[in-house]
């Protein structure tokens, strides 16, 4: 308990300093930056300690956490006393916390119980065992124990880490900082970027749906304070205010962090032995299951039957939903397509979980845009911004904080953001082409400026990413894509229809046309890439041809076949995109009877965000059955696995406001439909949690070690012996430890990864996904020739070439290799000496 209340107590600080700054920061939004303080004040301490650490004004210790926090509330202080006399700004914060005590209670609340309850989950099952746990504490422990930044990568020693690792730099200062070690910071992480989540989430729906009125403050020009807000007609003030936002923001946390995709309630329906065919010889047969194809759902239950599924890690399969296969009915291999809930679940501290409530933050960022914050005047060399200065270098530190911390990011922040300044200028001076103009105006100098604020990132970063290339073979198949998307598109189909049914605005030509037009330029990016690939790389594009036993226009008429017969994916995705864009480009003729200020509607303004929300969904989850980012893996496995998982964020905030909006303002019949379609979404969405949950902490029964979040724990348990080797290493003088390697996802690595110290070549398999892989060279080969030789100047050597200090053999290194340690006893001094590990150190 008391490191999980050493972090409740510092981060809630950390909020409580930093709101003076957000409640500048975010004049247009309700809660004026309240539920979003925890992490934009963890992004400001983060970002001004690594830019010192890595400057070298300051040292990775306490002192340059301390320097961190000093800035902060430096910027704090300043934003509370800059823009009016300090007694004036106190009044009016004061005056805030009295006006919001139930937001503030609520959100409090919030935060602790989800924090709490996701740090229980993890006591439960705390081991860094398995996938790419591993590899997330190796960075944690690295940056903990690297005497300057860059931080030094400890799975190829005289390296930095060449990774987005932002996030691992927030979780080693908040473990250095409450003297955590690294074993318990990647729980106590994980349960927070949960609690944070939660909040953010929380606090972006609450300011969609509460009315608001925004100031006048000193840096903003006029044309920023639209007139009280207007509602459409089917949402008179009396329904507005019926139901209070407080509680059906509650909504968002909910969809965004638990709710799960249909897999989990099919897992139960399975497991159950429905639209299974029993035959008399004790086979099964099924029609359903079988042309649903997925995995070991195609294959018959164990026996007996039963309502809970029983297969080892079955929880699995929900994150493995879209299959694919290549023109010859050959498997390909798994499509990753995850979701925030099956992340906790896994545990696993992967950028993608770590940038969650930082691509919140981004979501509100771009929602206090829209709304009317940083109205001003900012001159740039090729043309005029009309937002502040302030408002512009905030937008900057955000975006280019979320390219820190998981770059698949970057792309969907900055268009939200981008597209959000189009939309607000739109509710000012209408569409129309001058909006490409702003969109470039923004864009450009912001992205700009990001990479330029996060410059010592990019100077060592070296990214696998090799270019777009086309998806011929691989669309994803309507009824996948209803398995993993059905909980979410019900609520914004639903929607839509609410909107369409009480006759809101919609250009629905322009609508209709828009978005066959994006189908039309993704078919033909897919086509140029081809053509393009096919002159380019002929040899390349020749072993796929004859891989699939086709030549071109074989390939073509099979590919085009194939996207024929999956064609349920695209119209799903199209009945979504045609009805948004339509009400999206309806007229937003401004209010101009007051030449001076700019009076326009609340309503429409929250409906282009959300709207806008679904649109970049709904493209993300489209694209990527027509084109997708080349990497190491050679097919479309990551671009499905980080698009989807932005797109699941979008798409929860916009279902939990749709859901909010229905349950508040439907009346008789159709509120009798919505609501039991809504409580079988949520028995549907709620059944994978609930299930999984149990299964992963095996009911919540007292593991081996008890319950506590010190992964170490586990490793004192199994093996004692390099538990004690490792301890003794973290408070050995700093150097290279040499240790057996072998394949990724498994238990080579080890010694480097707990005692913090670098190790000559970790996992291969990730380095080569991370740098260039001859940077590797003969490192391999080199520690096996360390280990096996009876040379001792060979040995030595390979010592002096990659200075090695220590060298550890234990019970992996006998079994990878044929040990010969009578050199080791001759030349080299034993250090470290227990049961069956011992570590010789270089003089």
């Amino acid at each position: 308990m008391i490191p999980f209340l050493s972090w409740y107590i510092l981060i809630t600080i950390l909020g409580w300093i930093t709101f003076p700054l957000a409640y500048r920061l975010f004049p247009a939004l309700t809660d004026r930056g309240y539920t979003l303080s925890r992490a934009f004040g963890l992004l400001v301490w983060g970002y001004v300690f690594w830019l010192f650490a890595s400057l070298g004004i300051a040292q990775n210790d306490i002192g340059g956490l301390l320097l961190g926090l000093i800035i902060l509330g430096g910027l704090s202080t300043w934003s509370f006393t800059s823009s009016v006399p300090f007694g004036d700004h106190k009044s009016e914060i004061l005056n805030w916390f009295s006006e919001n005590r139930r937001l503030i209670i609520t959100t409090e609340t919030l935060f602790l119980v989800a924090f709490g309850f996701m740090a229980f989950v993890r006591s439960a099952n705390p081991e860094i065992v398995g996938t790419e746990k591993p590899m997330e504490l190796m960075f944690i422990n690295g940056i903990m124990n690297s005497p300057t930044f860059p931080p030094r990568d400890l799975w190829l020693s005289g390296y930095s880490i060449s990774y987005y690792y932002f996030g691992y730099v927030m979780t080693s200062m908040l473990a250095m900082f409450t003297g955590v070690p690294g074993t318990m910071a990647f729980n106590l992480m994980i349960a927070l970027i949960f609690g944070l989540s939660a909040v953010g989430a929380y606090g972006i729906l609450y300011n969609l749906l509460a009315n608001h009125q925004l100031p006048i403050t000193k840096d903003q020009s006029p044309i920023s304070n639209p007139q009280p807000s207007t509602l459409a007609p089917h949402e008179s003030a009396g329904v507005e205010n019926r139901q209070s936002p407080i509680v059906n923001s509650l909504l968002a946390p909910l969809f965004l962090l638990i709710v799960s995709n249909v897999e989990g309630f099919l897992e139960v329906l399975h497991r159950k032995g429905l639209f299974w065919q029993f035959n008399a010889d004790g086979t099964a047969t099924s029609r359903f299951w079988t042309w649903l194809d997925m995995q070991e759902l195609s294959q018959a239950p164990s026996q007996p039957l039963g309502w809970t599924p029983e297969r080892y890690w079955w929880w699995w399969r929900a994150s493995r939903v879209v299959q694919d296969y290549d023109l010859t009915g050959k498997f390909t291999g798994d499509t990753i397509d995850e979701f925030p809930f099956f992340s906790y679940l896994l545990g696993d501290l992967h950028p993608h979980v770590l940038a969650m409530p930082f691509l919140l933050l981004s979501i509100a960022v771009a929602l206090n845009l829209l709304l009317g914050g940083w109205r001003g005047k900012m001159d740039l060399y090729f043309g005029q911004l009309r937002i502040n200065k302030t408002g512009f270098f905030a937008m900057a530190l955000v975006l280019g904080g979320l390219a820190f911390l998981n770059t698949w990011d970057l792309l969907v922040a900055a268009a939200l953001i981008v597209f959000s300044y189009a939309l607000a200028r739109v509710h000012e001076s209408g569409w129309g082409w001058e909006r490409v103009e702003d969109i470039v105006l923004l864009g450009i100098p912001l992205v700009l400026t990001s990479i330029v604020m996060y410059l010592p990132f990019y100077t060592g970063f070296d990214s696998q990413a090799g270019g777009i290339v086309p998806n011929f073979m691989y669309p994803t198949r309507g009824m996948h894509l209803w398995v993993m998307w059905g909980t979410l598109f019900v609520p914004v189909f639903a929607y839509l229809i609410y909107l369409w049914r009480n006759r809101t605005p919609a250009n629905w030509r322009a609508g209709t046309l828009t978005a066959l037009g994006f189908v039309l330029i993704l078919l033909a990016a897919m086509f140029v890439l081809g053509f393009l690939a096919l002159k380019l790389q002929p040899d390349l594009i020749n072993s796929i041809l004859a891989s699939q036993g086709l030549d071109t226009s074989q390939f073509i008429a099979e590919s085009m076949a194939r996207r024929f017969a999956y064609i349920g994916s695209l119209l799903t995705l199209l009945a979504i995109l045609i009805p948004t864009l339509s009400f999206l480009f309806s007229d937003h003729q401004p209010d101009t009877a007051d030449t001076n200020l700019s009076s326009f509607s609340l309503y429409a303004k929250r409906l282009s965000f959300v709207l806008l929300l679904i649109f970049l969904g709904t493209m993300l989850v489209l694209g990527i059955d027509f084109v997708y980012l080349r990497d190491q893996f050679g097919y479309r496995i990551n671009s499905v696995f980080k698009f989807y998982y932005e797109a699941w964020i979008l798409f929860s905030i916009a279902a939990a406001y749709g859901a909010a909006v229905l349950l508040r303002n439907l009346r008789g019949a159709a509120n009798g439909v919505f609501s039991i379609i809504f409580t079988l979404v949520l028995i549907i969405g709620l059944t994978y949690p609930v299930l999984g949950i149990l299964n992963k902490t095996n009911n919540f029964k007292k593991p081996p070690s008890g319950f506590t979040l010190d992964d170490f724990d586990r490793v004192q348990r199994e093996n004692p012996d390099e538990a004690a080797a490792m301890m003794w290493l973290r408070s050995a003088p700093d150097g290279v430890v040499a240790e057996a390697i072998g394949g990724q996802y498994s238990a080579f690595a080890r010694i480097s990864i707990y005692s913090g110290l670098p190790t000559v070549l970790g996992w291969p398999g990730h380095e080569g996904q991370w740098r260039e892989g001859a940077l590797q060279g003969s490192r391999e080969q080199d520690i096996e020739t360390l280990y096996s030789t009876p040379d001792w100047l060979t040995t030595q050597d390979i010592i002096n070439r990659y200075n090695i200090r220590y060298i550890v053999v234990g019970n992996l290194e006998h079994n990878a290799y044929r040990v010969n340690e009578e050199k080791f006893n001759n030349f080299l001094k034993p250090v470290f000496q227990q049961g069956t590990t011992i570590i010789y150190e270089v003089p």
